[in-house]
């Protein structure tokens, strides 16, 4: 699965990539995350609950932050098992542009899944993909005083 978008955040660049590397800010806006710990400045660990179609998974992983260019970008990958569900893994490259007194978010994903989820169909999978990015980068506007457009 590919995944790509632009997301404006009503917040100066440097206060969005600090919130994108404060564990706590990420843990209240990943839908279904459960926990989120930073095992170093560039490792995490999460435990992250979702349901998608028929198939609910706890999912338990690590990411790996890599490519920093504090405050505007980085490369985010990671691999989580889902125990009988399957397993997901995957990266993102996460772009911040100013604009103004905004922030222009982008970002490019590629993510891999096994095991029952892949049996689920690709367009379910996608608009499931999609509906969490949106509602992840919706709660990061608002924590950020403003919301996303």
């Amino acid at each position: 699965m590919d995944m790509s978008g632009e997301e404006r955040i009503a917040a100066p660049r440097e206060a969005v990539w600090a919130a994108l590397n404060d564990p706590e800010v990420l843990k209240a806006c990943i839908p279904g995350c459960q926990s989120l710990t930073m095992k170093s400045p560039t490792e995490l660990e999460a435990t992250v609950k979702i349901k998608i179609g028929p198939v609910s998974a706890t999912f338990t992983g690590e990411v790996t932050l890599s490519n920093l260019n504090p405050p505007e970008s980085y490369t985010i990958s990671g691999e989580g098992k889902g125990g009988i569900a399957g397993f997901a893994k995957g990266g993102a490259d996460v772009r911040l542009t100013e604009d103004g007194g905004e922030t222009i978010l982008a970002y490019d994903v590629r993510a891999q899944i096994g095991g029952k989820l892949a049996q689920l169909g690709s367009r379910l999978i996608d608009s499931t993909s999609k509906k969490l990015a949106t509602q992840f980068f919706a709660d990061l506007g608002a924590r950020l005083g403003g919301g996303a457009a």
